[in-house]
């Protein structure tokens, strides 16, 4: 990927919400190469201590791939400690695949988002995905994080916090900013808590984002990363794993019904010669989104008059394109078409973005 700009995910979330173990699972799984920027307030590397401890690179990688940032919040600090972490990361852009952001729970979303377009370096990255991760034991008992206490204790003592945001107005922000929202703990949910969960997340935040369950950071890494190949295949949680882990964690009598703890990912792949309008490709996505719960869309278009195919990626309702080279080996029509992959928990993407296509082609 050293032409092409690298992808930065953001992963938000309160303290406890599951952030760490997520990125440990995705370091591991995920088999790319990943730099995390992990943001922490205080003086203990506490995260940063356990994702080097991951084995997601050898000994004399590790400080060059986690960049601990711990002189206060992203929000407060951007031009101070973000951008020139970034612009040192890119400079090794061809030894990447992608790039994580750790943010604190106590960090504002927007601001961070907004860096990214910063002039230095907004031709060499994309957003990615804004994932949010939110406690959905703690969520259905009535507050968006497990430990109160400690979270006021510690935006009350910590000097290097430049602000202070209530923590409903925090949660909101984190709801309102993300493209993908992971409920942690959703093996500890009934089906009746965490649809409960899933409505409260929706009705803080944005009603179009996606949620999902998540159980000890376990999730195909794709849904989090994006596509780095073509891929037909359905995915699944690792149920087993899941389940042996709940047994751990319940010694209680009720059952609970957890078929929600894994969640079917399809992917499909469409390839076809088709006149192609750069505004109608993208008001159609944004309308397929919520109708069939697309997760991710990748891929790229050929537009006729166009020297560069047009890029695309898409998490959620997040629409990035841009002009950009293809590999010499990549399939090309002869004058306009498409080559896309999606992620969806629903089926019928690729026929009803071939119906669209069929329609708009006939409507001009």
């Amino acid at each position: 990927m050293s032409a092409n700009r690298l992808p930065v995910t953001v992963v938000t979330g309160f303290l406890g919400s599951g952030k760490t173990t997520l990125l440990r699972h995705l370091l591991r799984e995920g088999n790319q190469r990943l730099a995390v920027v992990v943001n922490e307030f205080g003086t203990v590397g506490l995260d940063g201590d356990l994702l080097k401890n991951c084995g997601l690179c050898p000994d004399d990688e590790v400080d060059e791939r986690i960049v601990e940032l711990n002189n206060g919040c992203l929000c407060c600090t951007v031009q101070e400690d973000f951008l020139p972490a970034m612009e040192a990361l890119l400079l090794r852009s061809n030894q990447l695949d992608g790039i994580i952001i750790e943010t604190s729970g106590l960090a504002l979303p927007k601001p961070l988002l907004q860096a990214l377009n910063w002039p230095a370096i907004r031709n060499k990255v994309f957003i990615n995905g804004v994932v949010t991760l939110v406690d959905g034991y703690a969520l259905s008992n009535g507050s968006p994080v497990s430990d109160l206490k400690s979270i006021n204790e510690q935006m009350t003592n910590d000097n290097s916090i430049d602000h202070i945001t209530p923590i409903d107005e925090l949660f909101r922000d984190q709801l309102i900013s993300a493209d993908l929202v992971l409920v942690s703990r959703s093996d500890l949910l009934s089906a009746k808590d965490f649809l409960f969960v899933e409505e409260e997340v929706k009705k803080r935040g944005n009603s179009n984002a996606n949620v999902l369950p998540i159980s000890n950071g376990i999730i195909e890494p794709s849904v989090i990363l994006g596509l780095c190949k073509e891929q037909n295949n359905i995915y699944r949680l690792d149920q087993n794993n899941q389940n042996q882990n709940q047994n751990q964690n319940h010694d209680h009598d009720h059952d609970h019904d957890h078929d929600h703890d894994h969640v079917d990912v399809i992917s499909d792949h469409l390839r076809m010669e088709t006149p192609i309008d750069q505004d109608v490709l993208r008001e159609m996505f944004l309308r397929l989104v919520p109708e069939y719960q697309i997760l991710r869309v990748k891929g790229k278009c050929w537009i006729e008059g166009k020297a560069l195919p047009l890029q695309i990626q898409m998490v959620g309702p997040r629409f990035n394109s841009w002009f950009e080279a293809a590999n010499e080996n990549a399939w090309q029509p002869r004058q306009s078409g498409i080559d896309i992959v999606f992620l969806s928990l629903r089926e019928g993407v690729k026929e009803a973005v071939v119906n669209s296509l069929c329609i708009s082609t006939r409507i001009k």
